[in-house]
C-alpha cells in the first residue's frame, strides 16, 4: 500500500474511534494520530530534500482530469514545518482540553476536526489540480472554523467564527475566479495549466491573474488589509488551536503565494516592489497594534499579522533579485522568508501555549489583572521569556537567524548598483524591518513586565500555580528547537537549499548561504559567552558580598508609606507616551464612568484599541446596511393582509417587466423588417 492509502486509512481509523470512546482516550486518539499521519507525510518529504523526487497520479474523473500528488521541495519544506507544530499542538491541547471533559460530543467535534484540519493542509501542500486544491482548502476553513467555536455558547467566539468563515471564503472566491480562468484558457484544471497561460496571454493578464491569487492567498495570510479575521479568531479559539492556526494555518497562505510565484513567470521587479511595500506596511501596523492590546492572546494575533509582513519582506526582495537577475539577492532574500516561516511557527506557538496556561490558571486574558506569575508559575515564565526574546530577534534564539538573513538581503540590494528608487526601497525597507524590531521589544517587554513580574494586581477564585510536565513538555520541546536553529543555523539553513534551488532556478545557496551562517553562529556563541560571563560576575558578587555581615533597615518607599499593587506600571500606563506618538495611525476608544467632580464614587476608566482598517471595510459598511435594513423593517408589521399584497405586487411587477421586454422585442424586430 503506497503511503497515500497508508495516510488516508489512518485518518478514517483515528476519527473513527474518536467517536466512540470516552473524553480522555479521544486526546490519546488524537495525539497517536496526528503523530502517525505527521510521521507517514514526513517520511517522503525528507527524501525529498535530500534529493528523491516524489509524485504520484491518480486518473480523477472527467471534470478534473488527471490529479496530480507531487512533493517537490517547497511543498517538502511546508509539510515538515506543519507536522511539527501539529505535533506539538496536539500533544499540548490534549491536557489542555481536560478542563472540557464533560463536553464528550463536542470534544469528539473537535479532535475529529483537528485532524481534518492536518489533513487539508497537508494536502494543499501536495496536490497539482486545481479542483481537488479547493476542496482541500475548503476542507481546511471548515475544519478549523470547527475548531474555533469550540465555545460557542458564548457570543464573541460564534461572531469570530463566522467573521473567520466569511472572510475565508472570500479569499476562496478570489482562488477560484483565477483558477476558473486559467482552466477557459488552456483547458485542464492541472497546475501546469498556469505555466501555459502565462506563455500565451499578455504581460498584464499575467499580473493581473498573480494579482488575484496574492489577494486569495493573503485573506489566509493575514497581510494587511486582509487580516481583520485574525485578531478575533486566535483570541475566540482554544490555545492550542491558536497556537497551529498562528503556527501553521495562516502559513498555508504564505505557500500559496510561493507556489504561484514558481508558476507564474510574471514581471517579477512589479511583483517584487508590491510584495515589498505591502509587506513593510503589514509588519509596522501590526506590531503597531499590538503594543496597545490589552487582552493577552490579541496582542499575539497582531503579532502574527506583523511576522507576516517579516516574511512578505523576504518574498518581496527574493523577487526583486529575480527581477534584477541578482542570484544574491534573490536566494538570501527566499532563504530568510522561508525560514521565517519556520521560527515564527515555533515561538508563536509556543506564546499561545505559553498563554494558555496563564489562562487556565487565572481564566482571564486581560493583562491588566496580571502580575507576579513568575513566582506561581516559573517554568511558564522561561518558556513565555524564551519565545518572547526569539520573536524579538534577539540572539542567540531563531528569530535572530531569519530576521538576520533578510537584512543581508537589503543590505545586498543598497550596495549593488540599482537605480536610486529602488535603492531607497530598500533603505525604507531596512528601516520598517528595524522599527519592527524596536516596537516588537517594547510589546514583549510590556506583555512579559505586567504578565508576570511584580504584585499579583487582582486576587483569583483559585490561587494559580504550574502546570505538570505532561503540558510542559511539547513547549520544552518548541523551546529546545528554538534554541538549537539559533546557535546551529547551518543546519537548518542547509535543509532549504532545494527549495532556494527551485525558487531561484539556480543552486547557489552552497557558496553563498554559508558566509551568512558563519556570522549568525559567531553573533550566537558571543552572545551566548556574555550571558555566562554575566552569570559569573554576579555568582562571584554573590559569594563575596555572603560573607559579608548584613545591615537591615527599611526601603525608603518614594513617599508612599503604604504600598499597593496599584502604583505598578500597568498596561496601558506602560504605553502610555508610545500611544500618544502613534495617536494618527491608532484609533483609541475611551470609556469612563463616574470620573466627574471633586470625589468621584465608582470610578472607572477604560480604553480600547481599535484596528482602523477593520473599521473603515467592515464595521462602518457593516452600520449602513444595518441602518438601510431598518429602514425597511416598517414593511415587516406582521399583517397577513400586507404580506399577500406585496406577494400580489411582486408578481405584478415581474409580469410587468416581462411585459416590456416583450414590448422591445416586438419593436426591434419591427425595425429589423423596415430597415
Amino acid at each position: 500500500m503506497s503511503f497515500i492509502g497508508i495516510y488516508i486509512l489512518t485518518l478514517l481509523l483515528a476519527m473513527l474511534f474518536i467517536g466512540f470512546v470516552n473524553p480522555k482516550t479521544k486526546g490519546l486518539i488524537a495525539v497517536l494520530g496526528t503523530i502517525v499521519l505527521s510521521v507517514i507525510a514526513c517520511v517522503p518529504a525528507v527524501n525529498v530534500l535530500a534529493n528523491n523526487a516524489f509524485q504520484c497520479r491518480f486518473a480523477g474523473s472527467w471534470l478534473t482530469g488527471v490529479i496530480n500528488i507531487v512533493i517537490d521541495p517547497l511543498s517538502a519544506w511546508f509539510v515538515l514545518v506543519i507536522c511539527f507544530t501539529m505535533i506539538t499542538s496536539v500533544l499540548y491541547g490534549q491536557q489542555y482540553m481536560q478542563a472540557y471533559a464533560e463536553r464528550r460530543s463536542a470534544l469528539s467535534l473537535h479532535w475529529i476536526s483537528f485532524l481534518l484540519v492536518h489533513a487539508g493542509l497537508i494536502s494543499i501542500c501536495v496536490l497539482q489540480n486545481s479542483i481537488a486544491f479547493l476542496i482541500a482548502w475548503e476542507l481546511m476553513a471548515f475544519s478549523s472554523f470547527v475548531l474555533v467555536i469550540f465555545e460557542g455558547e458564548k457570543m464573541r467566539t460564534i461572531r469570530a467564527g463566522v467573521n473567520y468563515l466569511i472572510q475565508s471564503h472570500i479569499g476562496v472566491v478570489l482562488l477560484t475566479i483565477a483558477f476558473v480562468w486559467v482552466a477557459a484558457v488552456t483547458g485542464t484544471f492541472d497546475f501546469s495549466g498556469i505555466s501555459q497561460f502565462v506563455a500565451t496571454q499578455s504581460k498584464a493578464a499575467n499580473f493581473g491573474l498573480m494579482l488575484m491569487f496574492f489577494i486569495g492567498f493573503a485573506f489566509k495570510a493575514g497581510f494587511v488589509p486582509f487580516h481583520t479575521w485574525l485578531p478575533h479568531a486566535h483570541p475566540a479559539a482554544p490555545s492550542h488551536v491558536s497556537g497551529m492556526m498562528s503556527g501553521v494555518l495562516i502559513k498555508i497562505g504564505i505557500y500559496g503565494i510561493m507556489r504561484m510565484l514558481i508558476l507564474i513567470n510574471v514581471n517579477y521587479l512589479a511583483v517584487g516592489y508590491f510584495i515589498l511595500t505591502i509587506s513593510i506596511i503589514t509588519g509596522l501596523y501590526g506590531v503597531m497594534l499590538a503594543i496597545v492590546q490589552h487582552n493577552l492572546k490579541k496582542l499575539l494575533a497582531y503579532h502574527s499579522v506583523e511576522n507576516i509582513g517579516i516574511i512578505g519582506i523576504g518574498i518581496g526582495v527574493g523577487c526583486l533579485g529575480l527581477g534584477y537577475e541578482n542570484q544574491i539577492l534573490a536566494i538570501v532574500g527566499f532563504a530568510g522568508g522561508l525560514l521565517h516561516v519556520l521560527n515564527h511557527s515555533l515561538f508563536k506557538s509556543l506564546l499561545f501555549y505559553g498563554a494558555g496556561n496563564v489562562y487556565q490558571a487565572t481564566h482571564t486574558m486581560d493583562i491588566e489583572h496580571f502580575g507576579g506569575l513568575i513566582k506561581k508559575m516559573p517554568q511558564t515564565a522561561l518558556l513565555f521569556l524564551l519565545a518572547s526574546l526569539a520573536i524579538c530577534g534577539l540572539p542567540p534564539f531563531n528569530g535572530f537567524v531569519s530576521e538576520f538573513i533578510i537584512y543581508n538581503g537589503l543590505f545586498s540590494g543598497i550596495n549593488a548598483s540599482f537605480s536610486m528608487p529602488s535603492i531607497l526601497m530598500f533603505v525604507a525597507a531596512m528601516a520598517g524591518l528595524a522599527l519592527i524590531g524596536g516596537l516588537a521589544v517594547m510589546c514583549f517587554t510590556k506583555a512579559f513586565g505586567i504578565v508576570f513580574l511584580g504584585e499579583p494586581r487582582k486576587q483569583f477564585h483559585s490561587e494559580p500555580k504550574e502546570f505538570g510536565l505532561a503540558k510542559l513538555l511539547p513547549m520544552y520541546m518548541v523551546g529546545i528547537l528554538i534554541v538549537a536553529i539559533g546557535l546551529f543555523p547551518q543546519y537548518f539553513i542547509s535543509a532549504i537549499r532545494n527549495v532556494l534551488a527551485q525558487m531561484v532556478g539556480l543552486d547557489m545557496s552552497a557558496t553563498i548561504l554559508p558566509l551568512c551562517c558563519e556570522t549568525i553562529t559567531q553573533i550566537s556563541w558571543y552572545m551566548i559567552g556574555f550571558v555566562v560571563l554575566v552569570v559569573i560576575v554576579l555568582a562571584v558578587r554573590n559569594l563575596c558580598s555572603s560573607r559579608l555581615p548584613k545591615a537591615e533597615g527599611e526601603t525608603w518607599g518614594c513617599g508612599y508609606l503604604a504600598p499597593t499593587p496599584k502604583i505598578q506600571y500597568t498596561a496601558s500606563s506602560f504605553v502610555r507616551t508610545y500611544r500618544r506618538l502613534a495617536k494618527p495611525v491608532l484609533q483609541i476608544q475611551k470609556k469612563s464612568v463616574g470620573v466627574d467632580g471633586i470625589f468621584p464614587q465608582a470610578a472607572s476608566y477604560s480604553t480600547e484599541a481599535l484596528d482602523r482598517t477593520e473599521t473603515s471595510l467592515i464595521r462602518t459598511p457593516l452600520k449602513f446596511f444595518r441602518l438601510i435594513l431598518s429602514k425597511l423593517s416598517v414593511l415587516q408589521n406582521g399583517c397577513l393582509q400586507n404580506y399577500i399584497l406585496y406577494g400580489l405586487l411582486f408578481i405584478v411587477v415581474a409580469l410587468g417587466f416581462l411585459f416590456i421586454c416583450h414590448l422591445i422585442k416586438i419593436f426591434v424586430n419591427y425595425l429589423n423588417t423596415i430597415l
